[in-house]
């Protein structure tokens, strides 16, 4: 267990900003601060910036740089993709118990809280995580070019696919791919969108499938289900079982909900935090020696 006079610190860093909270041992005196983008794909300027972050955090809490040292944190940063970045980032950060993943752990830690479950966090991009004994598993979150399925950003994808294949005769169409296709400006418009456009244009097409699928248009419910398609198979693989506790998450994440097969959808809950909650979750397991 924690000593009550001890330190733990909780980052949570991505493309926007980067998020630290600070609590002592008892759960007492929460602080939290705000930084700029720590995506370590920008390695320097991104510790430059959380460096910064963390002496402004201690500096509220009336901690000296002996104390701050001597703090249990987690670090979860977009963009640390294997055990050897997340060394780099920890050497670079003024602590002696450090602990680094990306981001996608803190999220689950903080959404499911001590539960164990299922995160199927699902907004531009996507991934779906289980925690089990206060261990963590992912999978997915690879990116737009190769993953991504049941994101905001592959239903705007499949949603122009969708309509191509209409236009060309090839599958059936309806009126969501009608209006996509017209407003785009046919299929030179659609291309010419596609050959300008980042994951989050096309997410910006997403809300259209899920109202238009809600509505019952044929493509977008289509799409809907073979989101959640993958969803389940994800959970399957994790070792999910109908009726144990899921968490929905991201902006599109909740949308998925009554596309899901009832087993899954019966253990649906409410995220209990964060992701900053769950780097606090972290830090205090890693410093009690408990799995992350």
């Amino acid at each position: 267990m924690m000593q009550p006079d001890s330190i733990l610190i909780g980052l949570d860093g991505g493309g926007t900003s980067c998020r630290a909270a600070l609590v002592r041992g008892d759960g007492s005196g929460r602080i939290e601060m705000t930084g700029g983008p720590a995506n370590v794909s920008d390695f320097a300027g991104a510790m430059t910036r959380v460096r910064d972050l963390v002496l402004r955090l201690a500096a509220a809490a009336g901690i000296d740089s002996d104390e701050l040292g001597g703090a249990a944190v987690h670090a979860g940063f977009a963009g640390v993709m294997d055990d050897m970045i997340a060394a780099r980032v920890a050497a670079e950060l003024p602590f002696a118990r450090v602990t680094v993943t990306d981001d996608q752990p803190t999220m689950i830690a903080g959404a499911l809280g001590a539960r164990d479950g299922a995160v199927a966090a699902i907004g531009t991009g996507s991934f779906v995580g289980r925690q089990s004994g206060g261990a963590i598993h992912v999978l997915g979150g690879w990116g737009f070019a190769l993953g991504d399925q049941a994101s905001g950003a592959w239903l705007g994808r499949s949603l122009l696919s969708a309509a191509l294949l209409a236009g060309d005769g090839i599958a059936p169409g309806s009126a969501l791919t009608n209006a996509i296709s017209t407003r785009l400006g046919g299929a030179p418009g659609m291309v010419a969108f596609a050959l300008s456009s980042a994951p989050n244009d096309y997410a910006a097409l997403a809300p259209e499938v899920v109202a238009a699928a809600t509505e019952g248009d044929a493509v977008a419910a289509r799409l809907m289900g073979e989101g959640a398609a993958y969803i389940e198979s994800a959970l399957a693989a994790l070792g999910f079982s109908a009726g144990d506790t899921l968490c929905l998450a991201g902006g599109l994440g909740p949308a998925y909900g009554q596309w899901l097969s009832a087993g899954t959808a019966a253990g649906i809950a409410a995220p209990q935090g964060t992701a900053l909650d769950g780097a606090l979750a972290l830090a205090a397991r890693a410093a009690e020696g408990a799995p992350a």
